[in-house]
């Protein structure tokens, strides 16, 4: 299951506004992301708004999708992303279909800033769950947190 990507228009600065049409959030939800992931850092302009750069936009992108579809934590997606940046694999550009290959050769000869490969395989990939798979870890979750309830429980009976 895949989800289209999204194209980024060519623009040197984006509002955030338009950052957040691109990615489908809230602007609230992008300037607590900001706070969250330091890699996610735009600039002000003199008016104090914030100005997002392509490779912003990206990030904000891969955030949404670590959160989103991989069903990350903010602690989680920090962690992945920070091994990314730290891995140094090729650089990934979503683009136009028409220009994907040609963009994404210019950018590996070019050094261009934008999405790196996962690490070696020690790191392993997980996709999007399906509508059971989460229900099976809610379920999971919840039978978790009752034997930890149970086990705090008989600490305190023996407490006593």
């Amino acid at each position: 299951m895949s989800r289209p990507a999204v194209v980024i228009p060519e623009k040197l600065f984006f509002k955030i506004g338009e950052v957040c049409e691109l990615a489908g959030v809230q602007a609230h939800v992008l300037r607590y992301w900001e706070s969250e992931f330091p890699m996610l850092a735009p600039q002000k302009n003199r008016a104090g708004q914030r100005v997002y750069r392509k490779r912003d936009v990206e990030m904000a992108l891969r955030i949404k999708e670590l959160l989103y579809e991989d069903q990350y934590t903010i602690a989680g997606a920090k962690k992945r992303l920070n091994n990314e940046l730290r891995g140094g694999g090729k650089l990934k550009i979503v683009g136009s279909e028409d220009d994907g290959q040609q963009e994404t050769q210019q950018a590996e000869s070019n050094g261009a800033e934008l999405f790196q490969t996962p690490p070696p395989s020690y790191t392993r990939s997980v996709g999007p769950r399906t509508a059971e798979e989460r229900q099976g870890l809610k379920q999971l979750a919840s039978e978790l947190r009752e034997l930890l309830s149970l086990l705090e429980q008989e600490t305190k009976d023996r407490a006593k």
